[in-house]
């Protein structure tokens, strides 16, 4: 079954919503082992550059496969 616009459109804001929340729970969790001390105020704002980094790297991997994909289909 094919999946609906709508559906992919959650699909990909859980991902980005749940990617955030790892990224900062993750930075919490392991920058003090490092000797890193941040408030919450700036994982977040780390939090936030990595999801968007994340979400540009996903586009443009996907941008490449669908060419790739497209290359192959002639």
């Amino acid at each position: 079954m094919k999946q609906s616009r709508l559906m992919s459109l959650v699909e990909s804001v859980a991902n980005v919503i749940v990617g955030y929340g790892v990224a900062v729970m993750t930075q919490i969790l392991i920058f003090p082992i490092f000797g890193l001390h941040t408030t919450l105020a700036q994982n977040l704002k780390m939090g936030a550059i990595f999801t968007i980094v994340s979400i540009a790297r996903s586009f443009a991997l996907r941008r490449v496969f669908e060419a790739i994909r497209m290359r192959t289909a002639k």
